[in-house]
């Protein structure tokens, strides 16, 4: 197959071929685990837009008002319920664990999708990147040729690289049934070479007395980079025809099971961040209704990526985090809905160096009282920093300000690392 740059604006551009997945990586990385084996060096976000009810999905509280009717089954590990729709997911809880009692100052959909994606509250005087964006920047590049930041079935907010640069913000695709954006060529082959050779005598007119300015740019460097991904085999990650139909089967016939398996696919060519969007989560009215359409998605999806990862011998090598901006009131409204709730929700972590079959954090069964053992957002981005082997407190500098800014402002939650 032959790929064009051509009709990629510039903006697009950087995000496709930015010098974040082409550049050599932080000291800091790929650190051993004292067992000798390598800590995760990959994150799947599975991220659910608008903000799901922990009641109905991670912390059922059965038998209960503010339950309003919604049932739990018990799962693989005693004493751990999910709610009822999850019968799939509950037989890999031996590899999950939940945070019950997220706590989060931010009730707004954006702000709460800001704070979640990078462990920080909105500022005025800084853009903060993503923990995808810090991973790639942080970790080693490898031999992987395609961006190594992915958003698919992208949210309105999409992750962004911040202060790091746009090169670093994630690139996004659709469906992965259908064709990546700006990779087909528009031309045939002949005059797509025959573009890249006009493009040639321009650019060597333009380097005459200005090569220092040349060089700074590695405008050179980075069109090079980008004709070797377009032309890349690791673009096949995204070609799930290449995949078993009992393994599809397993994902859902869902646009989110097939994101799931892609980002699967993609950490094999090592990719470090994949977020797959489930949205509509935002459940003002008809709460039940709205879940249970999106469990049933959500379920066989997130089940198939862990028994997936492990089979393959990646789950050790991957963090796996599900959740959204905030949860969902206790309190049901009249429209049969639940409200913004950001004082007790619930986050799912698997894989990496973390410990499976386990719960942090507890909410109230009346929703009266503030939860049990509160987890605040910053420091759950300080655990999954550290199960990829990367230092929380490590600062880097925003270019405007100057400001040294740490990876996350946030302690690393003991209990939930193996090490």
């Amino acid at each position: 197959m032959n790929y064009s740059l051509t009709h990629i604006d510039r903006r697009r551009f950087v995000g496709l071929v930015g010098l974040g997945w082409m550049t050599s990586a932080s000291s800091l990385l790929a650190a051993q685990t004292e067992q000798g084996g390598k800590l995760a060096q990959s994150i799947i976000l599975l991220w659910l837009a608008g903000g799901p009810s922990q009641l109905e999905t991670f912390d059922p509280h059965p038998d209960t008002e503010i339950a309003g009717g919604t049932k739990a089954i018990a799962t693989s590990v005693k004493g751990i319920k999910l709610a009822r729709g999850f019968e799939q997911l509950a037989e890999q809880m031996g590899q999950i664990s939940l945070i019950r009692s997220v706590v989060s100052p931010e009730g707004d959909h954006e702000r709460g999708s800001y704070l979640m994606k990078t462990g920080y509250r909105p500022d005025t005087t800084v853009e903060h990147p993503s923990i995808g964006a810090i991973c790639c920047h942080e970790l080693a590049v490898g031999k992987t040729e395609i961006p190594r930041h992915i958003s698919i079935l992208t949210s309105q907010w999409p992750s962004r690289g911040g202060f790091l640069g746009a090169e670093f913000d994630a690139f996004q695709v659709g469906d992965p049934t259908g064709e990546l954006p700006d990779m087909i060529a528009t031309a045939p082959p002949h005059r797509d070479q025959t573009r890249l050779s006009d493009l040639e005598v321009v650019e060597r007119a333009f380097a005459l007395r200005r090569r220092k300015l040349v060089n700074s740019t590695l405008h050179r460097e980075t069109l090079n980079r980008a004709r070797i991904m377009m032309d890349s085999a690791q673009l096949k990650a995204f070609d799930l025809s290449q995949e078993p139909k009992s393994v599809l089967a397993e994902y859902g016939a869902t646009p989110f099971g097939r994101g799931c398996l892609a980002a699967r696919r993609l950490i094999e060519v090592g990719v470090r961040c994949v977020e797959v969007t489930l949205g509509g989560w935002d459940s003002h009215v008809k709460n039940h209704d709205v879940h249970r359409n999106l469990v049933s998605q959500l379920d066989p999806a997130f089940a198939a990526l862990v028994k997936d990862l492990a089979r393959r011998g990646l789950l050790a090598q991957t963090v796996v985090a599900c959740g959204g901006e905030f949860g969902r009131s206790p309190k049901i409204n009249i429209a049969g809905g639940r409200d913004h709730w950001n004082n007790g929700y619930s986050l799912a972590l698997a894989g990496g160096g973390l410990r499976g079959g386990q719960v942090v954090g507890a909410t109230d069964p009346e929703g009266r009282k503030d939860p049990d053992r509160p987890t605040k957002i910053e420091d759950v981005h300080a655990t999954i920093l550290k199960a990829v082997g990367l230092d929380p407190t490590h600062e880097n500098i925003a270019p405007v300000t100057g400001r040294p800014i740490k990876l996350s402002a946030g302690r690393p939650l003991d209990e939930m690392l193996k090490t």
